[in-house]
Order: structure tokens, then C-alpha cells, then sequence
């Protein structure tokens, strides 16, 4: 297994001192835990592509942990001053035309580039300890359950890293919003916690809705169509059809569900229980699916189907995700 240290100043030296000699380390954000590398590096990024079993056609984020750094790595426009002085640091990547200094690998081949500023501070001092932008997708293998806690990371990658920072459970728990501000007007490629309303409120503008182009290369992770998927099968299933499932003699199902009628019925159930609050529920996610995925003799997670609301988009998005079955002929 991976070395896994708390996140203590010395830790955090060591992590920043195996970045710069081009290692990868994983570390904690307030969104998940990300996998890290010198995103100036090309071929250290590539290790975390490696290690993640990554297409070489999704890009990855760069962090960064102080604002004159962003001109290091990207065009700066004026929309993204506003945002970023809105909401940085925290869960807002920005798309943005890429500078010389960003080695293709990270974008995937674009001539744009993701990049945001985590508030959490193990991220924070890792960043400016290392003196380094940091390219960092979530710290798991391509398409499964993203990580929230250090010991999600040590399961899913093994000795692929080099170094696991363990920052405690992630606040936020689902991953950034990716907001274009490349095409004529800002579109969401990736929601998130922040919201398209608290944008368009913070610009003064709407956001482009219409349907994404398909040409051209990739401009932000989480786009394709299988993702933070577990490898037990998801149903997303209304409360009424989760009752009915719950009380099958022969029912192998576990449940992630959130209302009380859901709860009861599949209370003598293996069961998550979680908040009808769309924070409290992003924070619990990843680690009820990782729970759920780890018991045995489970055929299907099937998970309450959410409200409606522009609140829960992106809860909403990762369980469409999570749910869609591996492309034919796809290992899990």
C-alpha cells in the first residue's frame, strides 16, 4: 500500500519536495482528493495520467494557490478577475486560453486550460510549498468513485502514488464547477456546488444553456458519459419502486436514500442514510458509494431518485454518471 501521512508541515515539505523532483503525490482539496503533479512537467503529468488509467483526451485542472499565478498559466480576462475575486479559493475552475507555459498533456491537446484555487489549506501550503502550479484530476483510476478521504485514495490507486497526504474527510465533496469563459459567452461544462445563478449573479450576465458543440478537443474533465462510477451496478429509482425493491424476500440490493418513507423501508437493508440537503448530501456521497460498493454479496446500489432543482444539478449529474453502464466490451 501507499505511504499515507498526516498532513503535519514536515509531510507537506516532503510532498512539496517530491513534486518539484517530479513525483506525484496525492492531497486533499475541499471539493476531493486530487492527484498531483508539476503541471509545467509533461512527463510528470503523464504519471498521473499512468496512474489513473486516464485518456490521453481528458484533460486535467491546474491549482494554483496564489492569484498572480494564474497569468502563469493562462490568458486573464476580465470575467475571470470578477469570478475569481467572488470565489476563490473554493469550488470554481475556470477555462481560459492557455499559455506557452502549459505543456499539452494537461489540456489534453487544447489551447485552453482549467484552473482554480482550493481553499483547503493542506492544498493551499502544498502548492506554495512546492512553489508550483499543480495539475491534479480526482486521485482514483479513470471513471470510478472519486475519493474524499485518504484511505479511498490508498484502495483505488495502491503503490501508483508516490505519497498520500491525509487531510481529513473533504468538505465540499463533489468536484469543482467548470465554467467556459473561453466561448462567446460563459457556459457550465461541469456543474458543481457553485451555482450557475451565483455567476450569472457575480457577472451580471446569463450563461449560455444551449447544448454543448461536440467538435473540438475536450476543455474539462467530467464530461464523458461513464464516471465516479463504483463497480456494483446503480439504479437511480423513485421512493415508491425503492419500497416495493425493499421488500422482495429475495432482494440484494443496498440503498443510498435520503426521504423517511425510503429510510424505513429499507431499514433491515444494507443502507446509507443521508440529508434531502443538497451540501449535506454532495458531502456524503463519494463515501456512501464507496461504503456500499465494499459489501459483499450487494447485486445493485440503488439510490433514491433526488428532488428537483437547480441545487441538486450536480449531484444530479455525478449519479447519471455513476449509473450509466461501462461502454461494451469496457473492463470495470
Amino acid at each position: 500500500m501507499p505511504k499515507i501521512i498526516p498532513a503535519s508541515p514536515s509531510a507537506i515539505r516532503e510532498a512539496a519536495r517530491i513534486l518539484r523532483d517530479g513525483g506525484i503525490v496525492a492531497f486533499p482539496t475541499e471539493t476531493v482528493y486530487g492527484l498531483g503533479a508539476n503541471a509545467l512537467n509533461a512527463d510528470a503529468v503523464a504519471r498521473i495520467f499512468a496512474a489513473k488509467g486516464r485518456p490521453a483526451t481528458n484533460p486535467v485542472i491546474v491549482h494554483i494557490a496564489r492569484l498572480s499565478a494564474l497569468a502563469e498559466v493562462a490568458l486573464v480576462s476580465p470575467a475571470a478577475q470578477t469570478l475569481a475575486a467572488s470565489f476563490w479559493p473554493g469550488p470554481l475552475t475556470m477555462v481560459l486560453p492557455k499559455t506557452g507555459r502549459v505543456p499539452d498533456i494537461v489540456t489534453a491537446g487544447g489551447e485552453t486550460v482549467g484552473v482554480r484555487m482550493p481553499r483547503h489549506p493542506v492544498a493551499q501550503e502544498l502548492i506554495r510549498e512546492a512553489d508550483l502550479p499543480i495539475a491534479a484530476p480526482s486521485a482514483n483510476r479513470s471513471e470510478q468513485i472519486s475519493p474524499t478521504r485518504a484511505e479511498h485514495v490508498a484502495l483505488s490507486l495502491g503503490d501508483n502514488v508516490d505519497l498520500i497526504l491525509d487531510g481529513g474527510p473533504c468538505e465540499v465533496g463533489i468536484e469543482s464547477t467548470v465554467l467556459d469563459l473561453v466561448s462567446d459567452r460563459p457556459r457550465i461544462l461541469r456543474p458543481g456546488m457553485i451555482t450557475a445563478a451565483q455567476i450569472e449573479a457575480a457577472l451580471g450576465i446569463a450563461l449560455y444553456s444551449g447544448p454543448a458543440s461536440a467538435a473540438g478537443k475536450a476543455r474539462s474533465p467530467g464530461q464523458r458519459p461513464r464516471h465516479y462510477a463504483p463497480h456494483t451496478p446503480v439504479l437511480i429509482a423513485d421512493t415508491a419502486e425503492i419500497v416495493a425493491r425493499a421488500s422482495a424476500p429475495a432482494c440484494s440490493d443496498a440503498y443510498l436514500v435520503f426521504s423517511p418513507d425510503a429510510a424505513i423501508a429499507t431499514s433491515e437493508r444494507p443502507q446509507f442514510l443521508t440529508s434531502a440537503d443538497p451540501a449535506t448530501y454532495a458531502a456524503h456521497l463519494y463515501a456512501a458509494l464507496h461504503k456500499l460498493d465494499k459489501l459483499p454479496g450487494i447485486a445493485c446500489i440503488v439510490v433514491e431518485r433526488l428532488p428537483g432543482g437547480a441545487d441538486w444539478d450536480a449531484i444530479r449529474d455525478r449519479l447519471k454518471r455513476a449509473a450509466t453502464p461501462p461502454a461494451a466490451g469496457a473492463g470495470v
